[in-house]
Formats: C-alpha cells, sequence, structure tokens
C-alpha cells in the first residue's frame, strides 16, 4: 500500500475497538492517508433515519463536526472522550484525515458492505475475545469480515483479555 490509503477502523466502543484504533494510529497511520471510522448501530427508534440511510449509511461526518456533541446526539452516539481524544492526536501528529460513517443493521454485514462502498484498502477492527461456545452461539463479527471483506483485514486482541 503507498500513500493517501484509505484504512477503515471499527468501533464500537469498546476496549477492544480502543485498542484497535490505537494500533492503527501508531502502526498504520502515514501522511495522506484517511481514517474512516465506522460505527455500526443496530435499528434505532427513528424509521425514518434508518429506512433513508439502511442501505448507504451516514454521509462522511468529518472529525470536526463528529466532536460537536448536537452531531453526536442527532446520530445517537454517546459521546467517548477517550476515542475523540485519540482520533484529535492521532490526526494531528500523524497527518491524516479522519471521517466517520455510521451504519444501521447487522455489524458483519455492513462492515463488509463499507470495505466495498468506501473502496477501503484495509480494515482494522478489535476482538473481543469470545471463547468457542459464545462464538458459536452469538456468531464472530470478526470471524464473518475476515472470511468475507474484500480487503486485509487486521485484528487487534484487547491486552487486558485473559484466558481463564
Amino acid at each position: 500500500m503507498g500513500k493517501d490509503r484509505k484504512i477503515g477502523v471499527a468501533m464500537d466502543f469498546s476496549s477492544s475497538s480502543k485498542t484497535a484504533l490505537q494500533w492503527a494510529i501508531d502502526n498504520l497511520a502515514d501522511k495522506g492517508d484517511t481514517f474512516y471510522i465506522l460505527h455500526i448501530k443496530h435499528h434505532s427508534s427513528d424509521e425514518s433515519r434508518d429506512l433513508i440511510w439502511s442501505k448507504s449509511g451516514s454521509p462522511l461526518i468529518p472529525l470536526a463536526e463528529f466532536r460537536q456533541p448536537e452531531t453526536m446526539n442527532k446520530y445517537g452516539v454517546k459521546i467517548d472522550i477517550d476515542v475523540l481524544d485519540m482520533l484529535d492526536t492521532g490526526s494531528r501528529q500523524k497527518e491524516v484525515t479522519v471521517v466517520t460513517k455510521l451504519y444501521w443493521g447487522d455489524a458483519r454485514e455492513k462492515l463488509c458492505d463499507a470495505v466495498e462502498d468506501l473502496k477501503l484498502d484495509s480494515l482494522v477492527m478489535g476482538s473481543r475475545g469470545l471463547g468457542p461456545i459464545q462464538r458459536i452461539i452469538m456468531g464472530s463479527v470478526t470471524s464473518y469480515v475476515i472470511n468475507n471483506a474484500a480487503c486485509p483485514v487486521t485484528v487487534v486482541k484487547d491486552p487486558d483479555f485473559r484466558k481463564h
């Protein structure tokens, strides 16, 4: 991959997705790249928004706009100061552009759709560290995306996860 890459980071605001974001900033971000922060929401109570953006997701939201509480409220996203600080610092220090895109629906399918729609060069995501039984019952978003995304996928394990 050369300069001006399009790098997606799956963000559900969990510890593992924050770890993945920090890893992507530290290890992938380079001047001229664009980071797409991808947040998937389950269908909301606002059916009109779901219908409008069910296929394409939200418009791209620049970081400066995404930081504003009004924007976060408009899209039903809780403010996470840690994530916003990581994005601010990363965008300044690494000279990358950061935009957010929200989707509504099944995270597995929507992340794969985002890869194709945004023509991402790579996708970085965290792993919740589900055990084999939990993966069978709940399904693994990570496994699905690794097997179906049209770009390389990097999975960053949460260092706080310990097997018992």
